[in-house]
């Protein structure tokens, strides 16, 4: 299979890696210094396209995949204000679409269980919840998109809690996320339910970037030759 990497940092260096170590071909590499490079004719060269970039280009190289008809699977955060547009322009152009707020194997397994965890304290008012999330200092949006994802799944069911709010609160209907930038950390994300007479915690701890990654591959492949709007769960199955 031929990937376009577009947005080559640290994770699609490592996502370079986990790809060539499963036999594909990288046919193009967008980094800050060839952005000349980031056509829809160059994209049209692959038969997938891996998105990780930033806020302020992940919309646009996404449409510009849809254009040249190459899937494209993306784990930019920070612009999901975007992402119900996205959505009508892959169904628009009958392109083929994979995001994730996370892309690690793990995590999207956390995910269900979070969902799980949220469903059965629903109903018990004398629990109150928060997320904490830490990630290196490099990190350029906070909270981070697997936070988002965390807190939306608990808001889904949680009858007690209206929104989330990226800071310390005295609000009971807020739903507190607590963003930490330390290094090295490549991503800690940790649930706690607490009352007065005990805590219930679920923890993430990400060792390395080589789970992001291989996920990464793995929804490519997945990808390859489909269309319509897809998740991490519909790859590993969880759905």
């Amino acid at each position: 299979m031929n990937i376009a990497l577009i947005g080559y940092g640290k994770m699609g260096q490592a996502i370079e890696a986990i790809a060539l170590q499963r036999g594909h071909h990288i046919v193009l590499k967008v980094t800050i210094d060839n952005t000349d490079d980031n056509t829809v004719e160059n994209i049209r060269k692959a038969d997938v396209a891996i998105e990780f970039t930033g806020p302020d280009s992940a919309f646009e190289n996404i449409n510009k995949c849809f254009e040249a008809a190459t899937p494209v699977v993306s784990g930019s955060t920070g612009w999901l204000n975007r992402y119900e547009e996205a959505v009508r322009n892959c169904n628009a152009l009958g392109g083929a679409l994979l995001y994730a707020s996370n892309f690690s194997i793990g995590v999207n397994i956390f995910f269900e269980v979070n969902k799980k965890l949220a469903r059965l304290m629903a109903t018990q008012k004398e629990y109150d919840v928060s997320i904490e999330e830490t990630h290196h200092t490099q990190k350029k949006d906070a909270p981070s998109g697997t936070a988002i994802t965390l807190a939306e799944q608990i808001l889904a069911v949680n009858a007690f809690k209206d929104q989330w709010v990226n800071t310390e609160s005295n609000t009971n209907s807020d739903l507190q996320i607590i963003s930490k930038r330390i290094d090295p950390a490549p991503g800690t994300h940790r649930i706690q339910y607490h009352s007065n007479t005990d805590d219930i915690e679920i923890i993430h701890t990400a060792h390395n970037r080589s789970g992001f990654a291989l996920g990464a591959v793995l929804g490519a492949e997945f990808l390859y030759r489909k269309k319509g709007v897809f998740s991490m769960s519909d790859v590993l199955g969880l759905s």
